[in-house]
């Protein structure tokens, strides 16, 4: 693997694939003969001894989870499945072999009132819960009302994309204290905004910069005002993603200097928003799974200020996004912010709060960030520089394929059926849990793998994409830096699971991405 390049195609091996290599690389079992995955065991460790520091894995995450967590991560699969339509297993009355059919996998009658007791507990709940400030135990009702089963079922897998299922669930569970009736609640509320606030997926991901290129000619008024304050912003540069922190993660850069209250309309800045954070969203893998956001405040004055964009924006992370904050840098601030901070802290959840840094010169800064990996213009010694690629016009011929789109859609809905019903017995069958969870983990790799073949399909090129950042081509690549010119340059430091493969300390100045 090259130093400059982090590389998603290669999943994180949890401990279980190194303690129980035996069942899995020697005699495997009947179940893991099932799983259409083929993989090289000596690879496989080789990645886990290259690029991971045994026991590192951050908590709460796939690979690190204690029995209490586990056994959380199962109720709310439980729950979620059964939401679906998905019928789930009776773990308490019976104990099912390898062999059972997921058909009898039946639910218990205490399993079956689930919602029941929800639906109780949400009536139970007062109007200060701040689990609940935005509103989401009642969306959580209207979607149970209004949507079947199977509507959510496709929205859920929509949502996951190239992550681990589990990795998602977790999400949930870690931003509502491991408490799996409030995780659930806010997951389905989270797909609600999804689907039918925002349409991520089918509209602001599937259109993306080319549709606003069409529409800013549009005959429709506010159609055309949308697309050219979207297309402004790209322009402009006024957020962007380029690099890694010191612990891996992506960064999203924010000049507040290049917004003006009154530039844009608030759909068009929201849009902008969500845009940049699920194509930030990609660059996420299990082995990192926050950003980090570094907002560049030189230059600011009070025309700069609108506190509605920065509501929407904390309501996101907190709201339908959990858990993917890894630390927020306010860089520079000048005396006159301070009060604003004042304000905008009490919005903010006390766990967010806490990532909140403020840095004032490049010394400070690098106390998150290499300066190799700082750019120019905040003062360091990075020379990459933003600038606005347009879309060209065949960019995204493959979406009209939809022979091919469909014949990728039904080969993932078959491995999604495939890791639900193993999900089932993976709760049901205490016996052979640990085997069952190699497979789970097998077909977690199969859905990210086959994500990044249907990409090209459903999500029309960025920016990112254009300049080679986002190579969905070679599996999903993320290259941040081009290579080192410099031939005998310092091996970089030890990778983690959680900080991603290292970066190289020098990079051309010629370089595109």
């Amino acid at each position: 693997m090259s130093n400059c390049i982090v590389s998603p195609s290669i999943p994180f091996i949890p401990a279980c694939f190194l303690v129980a290599g035996s069942v899995f690389f020697g005699r495997k079992s009947k179940i893991l003969e099932e799983t259409e995955v083929q993989i090289n065991p000596t690879s496989i460790v080789g990645v886990a001894l290259d690029n991971v520091m045994v026991g590192s894995v951050l908590p709460g995450r796939p690979g690190n989870l204690t029995a209490d967590q586990e056994a959380k991560l199962q109720e709310l699969w439980t729950a979620t499945l059964t939401v679906f339509g998905v019928q789930a297993p009776d773990t308490e009355n019976r104990q099912s072999g390898p062999g059972t059919a997921t058909s009898d996998l039946t639910p218990s009658k205490k399993k079956q009132s689930i919602f029941r007791k929800q639906k109780d507990e949400d009536n139970n709940k007062t109007s200060g819960d701040q689990n609940d400030k935005y509103g989401q135990s009642k969306a959580f009702q209207q979607v149970l009302a209004t949507q079947n089963p199977e509507s959510l079922r496709k929205a859920f897998w929509s949502m996951v994309k190239h992550d681990n299922p589990d990795g998602l669930l977790l999400r949930f569970l870690r931003a509502r204290k491991w408490d799996v009736h409030n995780a659930l609640v806010m997951m389905i509320a989270t797909m609600n905004w999804r689907m039918h606030e925002v349409h991520v997926d089918d509209d602001v991901m599937k259109k993306g910069e080319s549709q606003a290129m069409q529409d800013k000619s549009s005959g429709n008024a506010t159609v055309k005002k949308e697309a050219q304050d979207f297309l402004a912003q790209m322009r402009l540069g006024k957020s962007f993603l380029h690099g890694t922190d010191k612990e891996g993660r992506p960064m999203c850069f924010v000049r507040v200097r290049l917004h003006k209250q009154g530039d844009q309309s608030e759909t068009s800045l929201e849009r902008y928003t969500v845009y940049t954070i699920e194509t930030a969203r990609l660059l996420l893998a299990s082995h990192v799974d926050t950003a980090a956001i570094v907002f560049d405040m030189t230059g600011f004055s009070m025309a700069n200020m609108d506190y509605a964009p920065v509501k929407f924006m904390i309501k996101c992370f907190e709201a339908n996004y959990p858990e993917s904050l890894g630390v927020i840098l306010v860089h520079k601030s000048p005396w006159i912010f301070h009060s604003i901070w004042n304000i905008i802290k009490g919005w903010l959840d006390p766990v967010v709060a806490k990532k909140v840094h403020f840095t004032r010169n490049i010394d400070e800064l690098e106390q998150f960030i290499e300066k190799s990996h700082i750019i120019k213009e905040l003062g360091g010694d990075d020379p990459w520089e933003y600038k606005y690629v347009e879309p060209s016009v065949d960019e995204n011929q493959t979406m009209a394929d939809e022979i091919r789109t469909n014949q990728l859609l039904e080969e993932r809905a078959k491995i999604v059926k495939e890791y639900e019903s193993t999900t089932q017995a993976w709760i049901a069958d205490s016996e052979n849990r640990t085997t069952l969870q190699l497979k789970r983990t097998a077909l977690a790799e199969r859905l990210r793998a086959g994500y990044w073949q249907l990409d090209p399909y459903v999500r029309a090129r960025s920016l990112y994409d254009r300049i080679g950042m986002i190579r969905a081509s070679e599996g999903g690549v993320i290259q941040y830096y081009g290579k080192s010119e410099t031939p005998n340059a310092p091996k970089p430091l030890i990778a983690s699971p959680h900080n991603g493969p290292p970066l190289p300390a020098e990079h051309r100045a010629d370089d595109v991405d």
